[in-house]
């Protein structure tokens, strides 16, 4: 097999991380929390559009814009496992559950979290 073959296929095997982030406003201290199969590929992704005010939570972004980026910090609270099944390959919901978990545990700290 030529390297860039063997390549491709590696990339094809990998797995990304999984799990849920979180994005907390300095200021006013409310939380957006998503659970994703990619965690490094969403926080790039929602990075991004919030710099460019393209994201869609409108109160997240319109705080992101009002108070700057350095008064928000992007936390990854939880990684979720890959099963040992390796034919199992969706975890919708798992990532769900592990968001309701995270969303309860938030409350209690009194948490304020950004409306879907």
């Amino acid at each position: 097999m030529d390297r860039k073959k063997e390549l491709k296929l590696q990339y094809q095997q990998m797995k990304p991380e999984m799990g849920i982030f979180l994005i907390r406003s300095r200021i006013s201290n409310k939380c957006f929390l998503e659970a994703t199969p990619d965690l490094k590929g969403r926080i790039n992704s929602t990075r991004f559009k919030l710099e460019s005010g393209a994201h869609p939570n409108r109160k997240l972004q319109r705080d992101w814009h009002d108070y700057g980026a350095g008064n928000f910090s992007i936390e990854i609270l939880e990684y979720l496992d890959y099963d040992q099944d390796e034919g199992k390959t969706d975890y919708t919901e798992d990532l769900a559950l592990l968001q309701m978990i995270w969303e309860e545990k938030l409350a209690k700290e009194t948490k304020e979290f950004y409306e879907k």
